[in-house]
């Protein structure tokens, strides 16, 4: 199996070398190329091929929020995988719709990282225990809109099932093989759930089943 280039972003250098010393040894990635600002990140993007950034939030020049806005404008399959800090949980809604996928705190270790890319690269999303509880925190704090007093979704006990393993990071597979299903299955109760809620990625799948509390009975 190829390894997978991954791309650095982050202005402190003691935390590259840091995630670089807990990837060295691992067979399916490799640091290819680093960069301390968003703006030369986005340079580096244009020179070098990655399959994942992982990218911190505070930086000079230009932040992670302003440059992974950047990365989906141009790169619209990119995988970001941003590095937290748990007062930043604006930062982290922002970032929810700006697109990236991944999230986990700077003082994570290394099965978590590894967990993190992983799940990133698939294409699904990553919180890390204490940045989903920031955000389900936030959720439940706020008002809710007065667009969302409409008539219920029709969502079906097994959509909502598969809405309850979605919202615990379960890939696909792992959602297939909890609920003795094809992946393909999974994959369409999924597009549904999409269509159904009016959301566009898995990261509006969970804001929305937060503030509908469709799973309140199933967490």
């Amino acid at each position: 199996m190829d390894k997978k280039n991954i791309l650095l972003v982050d202005d402190h250098k003691i935390v590259r070398d840091g995630i670089k010393a807990m990837l060295e040894d691992e067979l399916h990635y490799q640091v290819v190329a680093e960069a301390d600002s968003g703006k030369k990140a986005l340079e580096l993007l244009k020179e070098v091929a990655v399959d994942l950034i992982i990218m911190d939030i505070s930086m000079p020049d230009m932040d992670g929020i302003a440059c992974t806005k950047e990365i989906k404008s141009h790169y619209q399959d990119a995988h970001i995988l941003i590095l937290t800090m748990l007062n930043e949980e604006q930062h982290i809604r922002t970032l929810v719709e700006a697109g990236a996928k991944g999230y986990i705190l700077k003082n994570s270790g290394k099965e978590e990282l590894l967990k993190a890319i992983e799940a990133t690269l698939q294409g699904d999303n990553y919180f890390s225990e204490a940045v989903a509880r920031v955000i389900m925190m936030d959720l439940v704090s706020r008002n809710q809109p007065k667009s969302l007093k409409k008539e219920p979704i029709p969502v079906t006990d097994r959509e909502l099932e598969v809405l309850a393993l979605i919202i615990k990071e379960f890939t696909n597979q792992e959602i297939a093989d909890q609920l003795f299903l094809s992946v393909r299955t999974v994959d369409t109760h999924r597009r549904n759930l999409l269509e159904k809620t009016g959301v566009r990625n898995t990261a509006g799948l969970v804001k929305f089943a937060l503030q509908h509390h469709l799973l309140k009975d199933r967490l």
